[in-house]
């Protein structure tokens, strides 16, 4: 059982959480200011509880909507496999969502009432992924809704807590990481562009058709990078050259996307998405934490 929880988590994608708040850290230290490690600890814990339950709710819900059946070729889902029930799994999410909550209370009393009305808009967020009358994923929303929540909230909030300021430099922070984050779901949803299509789950891939988000992908891949520019007109090299040390890993899963036809070989290429991201974020952070 124990197994199976962790597996329904989806753990390879939880990284997603740590990055912009690592990010929005280290951004605070490069500006000069001191930096609370522990905020950043229950900032991680609060985003990774919030994700934890999107996902679980997530995992029930598709499958209540035929969005997961046997014909799925991403990795196997818990109610789908029937490692679970559906109310067993959606309770989990409430659970995750409650621990959320736990967490970020010493987030609200460094921050006030910016931060609870940011962790209110994360949890209804998370749950209106998939839930709610209207669900982002099922109206196209999922991919903005990464960039926003996986992007620039996490960095901007970590910034505001450590230095109570807010500060534009977050925008180009927020952007880079946001944009490599969606690609994990943008990728998914390729992936799964058959079986979304049956369900009625319009995200982005069923609406625009393959060539298009092909392209969006590959974007998605390789925008952030430009970022890198500002950063080297600041001063700050480390930061700007750091990253680049990855194009090419970058470069070359657009490729791919471009001569592979939506297949399991996705689970594959999410991995290596998953780790250009973390990797991306790793080689920024340690850039404004060098201060070069």
């Amino acid at each position: 059982m124990i197994g199976s929880w962790f597996l329904a988590a989806r753990p390879r994608t939880l990284t997603a959480s740590l990055v912009p708040v690592v990010v929005g850290t280290s951004l605070a230290h490069a500006k000069n200011h001191v930096v609370r490690l522990d905020l950043s600890f229950f900032a991680f814990m609060s985003a990774v509880m919030i994700q934890i339950a999107t996902n679980f709710i997530n995992d029930a819900l598709d499958f209540e909507k035929g969005a997961d059946t046997g014909e799925r070729l991403g990795p196997p889902r818990a109610v789908q496999s029937q490692w679970m029930s559906a109310s067993q799994v959606w309770w989990g999410g409430v659970v995750c969502f409650g621990m959320a909550c736990l967490f970020a209370i010493p987030l609200v009393q460094a921050g006030g009432l910016a931060i609870v009305m940011v962790g209110l808009a994360s949890l209804i967020a998370g749950y209106s992924y998939t839930g709610g009358p209207y669900p982002l994923a099922y109206l196209g929303w999922g991919d903005p809704f990464v960039l926003i929540f996986f992007g620039w909230v996490p960095v901007h909030t970590m910034y505001y807590l450590n230095t109570g300021t807010w500060d534009p430099f977050c925008w180009v922070a927020g952007t880079q990481v946001g944009l490599l984050a969606t690609s994990l779901i943008a990728l998914n949803h390729f992936r799964d562009q058959k079986e979304d299509k049956k369900a009625q789950k319009k995200t982005l891939s069923v609406r625009w058709g393959s060539h298009v988000v092909r392209w969006e992908i590959a974007l998605l891949l390789s925008l952030p990078f430009l970022g890198n520019f500002f950063w080297l007109a600041q001063g700050w090299f480390a930061a700007g050259f750091l990253p680049v040390l990855i194009l090419g890993l970058a470069w070359k899963l657009s490729r791919k996307v471009f001569q592979t036809p939506p297949g399991v070989i996705y689970n594959h290429f999410l991995g290596q998405a998953a780790f250009l991201h973390l990797s991306f974020g790793s080689l920024l952070a340690l850039g404004f934490w060098l201060g070069l």
